[in-house]
């Protein structure tokens, strides 16, 4: 009977053990998915979001095609995104590439894509969200076609890929102010392939990039020296509202360090740009200081290429 009393409530204390187990099993598989389920809600609220603010500014531009020129659409689709934080990186958060819209954060590229695609909505009188990503993918990938390898990752193969496809034409002429030149060797994502999720043991990968890196290396390639970006008739007649400015660069295996839109303000050309600087609140802003007056502060910076929307369609 002392047999029976000592086993009973040993059996009892295995029932509870195993019990609180599998409470603690279901509990820990229940917050997991309530976590993952609020992660895949989070992310859908999200591309609603970017989505319904696409269309709600491909609406309020499209009216405005035959009212503004084709300098001030630009502007007007640019400073749209002012206030957003300036955010690196937000490309690089899948494990596969994906077509990422986020109008919620922004860095100097995905800024000026995000704004461009807009834009050539408008000029061929585009205004659904889908017709928006298929630009976006048109411009950020080689021929739009959706692969790590083929995004645009330096802004020589930017230019030269949106040229070809009829997006953009770079301006090179005349000289002066475009009296410099660069002769590109851009090997800095393969040689650094450890800091860039997408190639960190991806050894295709590195040699694919590797491989397009030194077909563009050797390639020269003309510019305006920041001497020259002083405010001048010269310079205001070459330049215009809305052209695409990326900043080159003497830093090894690169050829430009950040994009932006070109503004003219009354003491000279101003960059509408995404900053990561914190005295612009690390934001998209149209900052007050000159473009010469920005430069002139980094040596690294000599200068700046100049490209300009093909918009046909627009006045």
């Amino acid at each position: 009977m002392r047999t029976i009393r000592f086993l009973l409530p040993l059996a009892m204390l295995a029932l509870l053990s195993v019990g609180n187990a599998t409470t603690t099993r279901t509990a820990r598989y229940s917050s997991a998915f309530a976590t993952e389920k609020h992660s895949q809600q989070s992310t859908e609220k999200a591309a609603t979001s970017d989505s319904a603010r696409i269309e709600r500014l491909l609406s309020d531009l499209l009216p405005l095609r035959s009212k503004l020129s084709k300098e001030d659409m630009i502007l007007k689709a640019a400073r749209h995104f002012v206030g957003i934080p300036y955010v690196a990186h937000s490309l690089d958060r899948n494990s596969e590439e994906t077509l990422v819209v986020n109008t919620r954060e922004m860095d100097c590229t995905t800024y000026l894509e995000t704004v461009i695609a807009v834009v050539l909505c408008i000029d061929r009188n585009h205004s659904r969200f889908s017709d928006f990503k298929r630009m976006l993918q048109s411009i950020r990938y080689r021929q739009g076609r959706l692969t790590y390898e083929n995004r645009l990752h330096y802004y020589q193969w930017w230019v030269t890929d949106n040229a070809q496809m009829g997006f953009v034409k770079e301006i090179v002429s005349p000289n002066p102010p475009f009296t410099a030149t660069q002769r590109l060797k851009i090997n800095y994502m393969s040689e650094n392939h450890n800091a860039y999720d997408m190639l960190r043991n991806c050894p295709k990968r590195v040699a694919a990039i590797k491989r397009q890196e030194d077909q563009t290396n050797g390639t020269i390639v003309r510019y305006i020296p920041k001497s020259r970006l002083t405010n001048t008739a010269l310079l205001r007649k070459v330049v215009r509202n809305g052209d695409i400015i990326a900043i080159t660069t003497n830093k090894r295996n690169l050829d430009t360090t950040h994009l932006g839109f070109a503004v003219w303000h009354s003491d000279g050309l101003h960059l509408l740009n995404a900053s990561s600087l914190k005295k612009n609140g690390s934001r998209v802003v149209e900052p007050k200081e000159t473009l010469y007056q920005y430069l002139m502060q980094r040596p690294q910076n000599p200068g700046i290429r100049v490209a300009r929307l093909i918009l046909d369609n627009l006045c």
